[in-house]
């Protein structure tokens, strides 16, 4: 899909240029001011005339980004932005810097999330509403990034507040952010975390099937799977793995399977060995890897759910490997700041 089809402000922007007359390099000059986070509002891109200016933010609001910045907590590692969005929905976006130099950004695609699973603030919020694809883009371009002159995080991550492939707006959002007349980003570099649902996750392996995708599993047996997940018992585990199966023998792309490790719960010798003898079902094994997940305390889950400790949860990945699984321990940022997996609510859980 062409970005400039993309159901957003931008093509009704693009559009009245059109009908107005106007050249499309003024278009242009729009977008450049935009991605270089020289200008938050018309009246700053100077390029424009005036009269187009006052035009633009007439017809179109002042800002260029919808959202608005309303609180900012930082750790060590990781720095969470509170956005507001004009219709006052709240969702978190999380930064989280690395020793080796590179940067990573955890973005929101709703405001609360609407599956219940029982491991998550955002699914204890419920669902607010979906992000539109401006407000998507938007916490990834917000000016905030770079006012100290720092470069743009390296990769983003559909990781944040709800469930990705529920929203259609996210396609909208992946084109914005991956064509080059746009943000620019390299769609390796852009990774769409689901728990699972199927349906707009083979349109998303179809659309854009260079984007990194992580598949949340977190049991390998339906029941148990279904008490951590209820769209389980919607779109099951099993749907999901033929679209990814389909998906890594056409593009020969590596998958993850994110596995969120609960003390006494999905963390026995029983769940080990059916997670790894699922793995090894695949049609291309090699490209499925598993990331395990230590699980953080998070407002509103299950109370009764505990983090294993730290060697078992090596003991866990070791245990994948010794079976011929590709696996790793995915490295937990945030946790002080509720900014780690799971974690994030945007203050609607707390008291008052």
């Amino acid at each position: 899909m062409n970005a400039l089809t993309v159901r957003s402000r931008w093509m009704r922007l693009r559009e009245h240029l059109s009908a107005t007359g106007v050249p499309d390099y003024r278009f242009r000059q729009v977008v450049a001011a935009w991605r270089g986070s020289t200008a938050e509002t018309f009246a700053d891109i100077r390029a424009l005339p005036p009269d187009l200016r006052s035009d633009l933010a007439d017809r179109f609001g002042s800002r260029l980004h919808p959202l608005d910045e309303v609180a900012v907590q930082h750790d060590e590692h990781v720095e969470k932005v509170l956005f507001a969005a004009e219709s006052g929905a709240r969702i978190e976006t999380v930064v989280s810097h690395y020793r080796a130099g590179w940067d990573s950004m955890c973005v929101s695609s709703q405001a609360g999330c609407g599956l219940g699973c029982t491991f998550c603030a955002t699914g204890a919020v419920g669902l607010v509403r979906n992000l539109t694809a401006d407000e998507i883009t938007a916490q990834v371009m917000h000016p905030r990034w770079t006012r100290d002159g720092l470069p743009r995080p390296a990769s983003v991550a559909f990781m944040g507040m709800g469930e990705a492939l529920a929203n259609p707006h996210v396609f909208d959002a992946l084109t914005l952010l991956t064509d080059p007349a746009f943000a620019g980003l390299a769609a390796r570099r852009v990774t769409v975390s689901t728990v699972g649902f199927a349906p707009n996750l083979a349109r998303l392996v179809t659309e854009h099937p260079q984007v990194t995708v992580t598949l949340s599993v977190h049991s390998p047996f339906p029941e148990q799977r279904a008490a951590l997940i209820p769209l389980e018992r919607r779109y099951p585990l099993a749907e999901n793995l033929a679209v990814l199966d389909r998906h890594v023998a056409t593009s020969r792309r590596k998958v993850y399977l994110a596995y969120l490790l609960i003390a006494g719960v999905n963390d026995g010798e029983a769940d080990l060995a059916a997670l790894a003898g699922l793995v090894r079902q695949r049609s291309r094994p090699e490209l499925f890897h598993v990331s395990v997940i230590r699980y953080n305390e998070a407002a509103g889950a299950d109370p009764s759910y505990r983090a294993p400790t730290t060697r078992h949860v090596d003991g866990f990945v070791h245990g994948l490997r010794a079976r011929g699984v590709h696996a790793t321990r995915r490295r937990q940022l945030g946790t002080g700041i509720d900014a780690a997996c799971g974690q994030l609510h945007a203050r609607y859980l707390q008291p008052g």
